[in-house]
């Protein structure tokens, strides 16, 4: 063996036997205990870290139905990947849910157990998407004329800013910008923070709102509460914040509940399923024969202010997509009058 091979071996040795990247979680805990402890290190959101935990309990579900008992991912390997995203695909999945899959597994192995993933060669869900569900300006007017109080509030702003309709949950106060007009998203889908305009038309509601919601505020405070989560290791840094004024919620709760992280009485922000149950009674009331929801106000807004005449990567940065071609699904459902072609019905 010459010197430079021996250097290399030894080179590698030591690569191999180098502690990897990242946390190496307690070997005395339980696979879910180091999976939760590795996903708080990389400060993964609580709904990605349960969605991803959730994709390796059916994983560990499905080979046990095909070995006739437990057997730890550490065992399996990565190849026992393969068989689960296939079943997946014949089974009809969507391609978000399958590629979600392929995340929660390539996580639990790289970062947990620190092993090298390879997916091989399974069956990829390819179908093509699907055209989203796009109201006119005249029904989204009439779809949120038939919501009062704080949800027509939330409509207003979901079809006026074209938030997702977490985001819109997860503002706080110090993100609504009136002197600048304009809102800023923070945790957005991917982790990703932007910006986008706030609406004329609601800023004088939204004041009325937030000088509602400061009154619960200090009542919270006064009962010895008025306690928000705040994001990351904020709460280490800054040990009182989360009591202050900007970081409170735009949307709270109505009740007080347990923080599951920190075990702490807070107020949460309004759960989702509030303005979803009500969106989906105000569409059944209406005149409008779409599949509407709170996500079709958004799709809404894109499609709307591309038929303005909205410059399509001033619309990608709106909508916080990472990739143009995901908003160029909207310019097929847009209304083109005066394109020069007319129906042969019509002679």
């Amino acid at each position: 063996m010459t010197t430079e091979d021996l250097f290399l071996a030894k080179a590698a040795t030591k690569a191999a036997n180098a502690p990897p990247d990242g946390l190496l979680p307690n070997p005395k805990g339980r696979l879910k205990e180091q999976f939760h402890e590795v996903a708080r290190f990389k400060h993964l959101s609580l709904r990605t870290e349960q969605a991803y935990w959730e994709w390796v309990v059916r994983y560990l579900k499905f080979h046990r139905e095909r070995a006739g008992g437990w057997t730890h991912p550490r065992d399996l390997g990565s190849t026992g990947v393969t068989p689960f995203l296939t079943e997946l695909a014949v089974r009809g999945v969507s391609v978000s849910t399958q590629n979600q899959a392929l995340n929660a597994l390539l996580f639990l192995h790289r970062e947990v157990l620190h092993l090298r993933f390879v997916a091989g060669d399974f069956l990829r869900v390819s179908r093509p998407p699907r055209l989203p569900v796009v109201l006119s300006r005249e029904e989204a007017c009439e779809l949120i004329g038939l919501l009062d109080g704080t949800f027509r509030l939330m409509a207003q702003m979901l079809y006026g800013t074209g938030l997702r309709l977490l985001e819109l949950l997860r503002l706080r106060v110090k993100d609504i910008d009136f002197a600048r007009g304009q809102i800023t998203v923070r945790e957005g889908k991917g982790g990703g923070s932007r910006v986008t305009m706030l609406p004329e038309s609601v800023r004088e509601p939204l004041k009325q709102h937030l000088e509602r919601v400061r009154k619960l505020h200090e009542e919270d405070l006064a009962e010895g509460f008025g306690w928000v989560p705040l994001p990351g290791q904020l709460s280490k840094k800054y040990v009182n914040a989360g009591k202050e004024w900007p970081w409170q919620w735009v949307f709270p709760s109505a009740h007080r509940s347990r923080d599951r992280v920190s075990g702490k009485i807070a107020r949460h922000h309004t759960a989702e399923t509030g303005l979803q149950r009500v969106m989906k009674l105000a569409v059944a009331r209406s005149s409008i024969n779409k599949p509407a929801s709170c996500h079709t106000l958004r799709h809404s807004f894109a499609t709307h202010l591309l038929e303005g005449g909205t410059d399509i990567r001033q619309v990608q940065d709106l909508l916080g997509h990472k990739n143009v071609t995901t908003t160029q699904i909207y310019t097929h459902v847009m209304q083109k009058p005066g394109i020069g072609v007319r129906s042969p019905l019509d002679g």
